[in-house]
Parts: C-alpha cells; sequence; structure tokens
C-alpha cells in the first residue's frame, strides 16, 4: 500500500476575512494546508507548538504584533523557513525591517503569485534527492 504524503502546511497570518479566504483558496488550490491565524499574537503561539513549510503574513494585523515580528519569531524557531510578506502600504520598510531571503507581494496581487512564490521559496530551501 502506498504511503500518503501530507500536504505542505502554511502559517497564514491575515486580519481581514475576505483577503484571507482568497489566500486560503489559493494555496490550497496550489497543493497546501492551510492554518490561518488573524493576529499577530496567535501566530507566534502556533511557531511555538505547530510545525509549519511556510509563513504567509500580512505585515499590519491588529493587536500588537505586526508581520515583521512574526517573521522574526519563525526564523528563530527555523533559520530556513520561507516567509511572503504582504503589504499594500509598508512595500519601502522590507529592506530594513524583513527577514533575509524573504519575498513581499504588495496588494493588489494576483493568488498564483503568491502561490509561485511559496513554491519557489520551498524548492530552494529542499534538498536535491530527498521529497520535500
Amino acid at each position: 500500500m502506498e504511503q500518503v504524503q501530507a500536504l505542505p502546511t502554511i502559517l497564514l497570518v491575515k486580519d481581514d476575512q475576505l483577503i484571507q479566504s482568497i489566500v486560503e483558496e489559493a494555496l490550497t488550490e496550489g497543493g497546501f494546508e492551510v492554518s490561518i491565524f488573524a493576529s499577530g499574537e496567535e501566530a507566534v503561539a502556533a511557531l511555538s507548538r505547530e510545525t509549519f513549510r511556510a509563513v504567509v503574513s500580512d505585515i499590519h494585523l491588529s493587536g500588537k504584533i505586526e508581520g515583521w515580528e512574526v517573521a522574526r519569531v519563525a526564523r528563530e524557531i527555523d533559520p530556513a523557513l520561507p516567509i511572503i510578506y504582504m503589504t499594500g502600504k509598508a512595500a519601502e520598510e522590507w529592506p530594513s525591517k524583513g527577514v533575509p531571503n524573504s519575498v513581499l507581494l504588495t496588494k493588489p496581487f494576483a493568488p498564483a503569485q503568491l502561490v509561485t512564490a511559496v513554491s519557489q521559496l520551498l524548492n530552494a530551501n529542499t534538498p536535491t534527492g530527498n521529497a520535500p
């Protein structure tokens, strides 16, 4: 009997439910499982108890923790974890506040752009010859 591999789980941090749904649908159709969190605080708590293959985070979130901090915490846990930021207003802050080897998508973007960014970062972090 063939073993079924679990889909890679992406941590999604977005407080706007409409955009949350669009992003979730794009990632699901792209072959990923998605765990959604509406605040940076919820996302940071999840990072400490679960394993994710990538983080997709809006920059400006409700609560005290922004997407920049979510990414820093994620990278403290896994220095190679792919990070994709989404923003409409904070793109100019990315060079100083973003983590290295991350991707920034400025809104509006096509859902396919997000799936491509996640896939490229995951493929770049997969050792040759090993299954993801």
